[in-house]
């Protein structure tokens, strides 16, 4: 036998063998429920009155991009201001 033909045997059993070893793994494991415990990626956030409104400002207006987060941002921050100024008066003019 030449060298390059004892060369392809080995090669040849090697590759047999190897097949084999591969096929005897272990099966993996069964995935289990993991949807239950992971939570989603795109959670969504139940939206305020005022980011609502301030969305459909901001459609009125067509703005997009930039301006219109920009226009969101100011919006809500104004809104939370007149709800924050409003709210201690209905107290006071409760009581008598």
């Amino acid at each position: 036998m030449t060298f390059t033909s004892r060369l392809a045997a080995v090669a040849l059993a090697s590759l047999l063998v190897t097949g084999t070893a591969f096929a005897q793994t272990a099966a993996p494991a069964a995935k289990t429920d993991t949807a239950a415990t992971v939570p989603d990626k795109k959670v969504t956030k139940e939206r305020s009155a005022e980011s609502l409104e301030c969305s459909k400002q901001a459609d009125a207006k067509g703005l997009k991009g930039k301006e219109r987060k920009k226009f969101r941002r100011e919006c809500k921050k104004e809104a939370k201001a007149g709800s924050a100024a409003a709210a201690p008066a209905a107290p006071a003019a409760d009581k008598k």
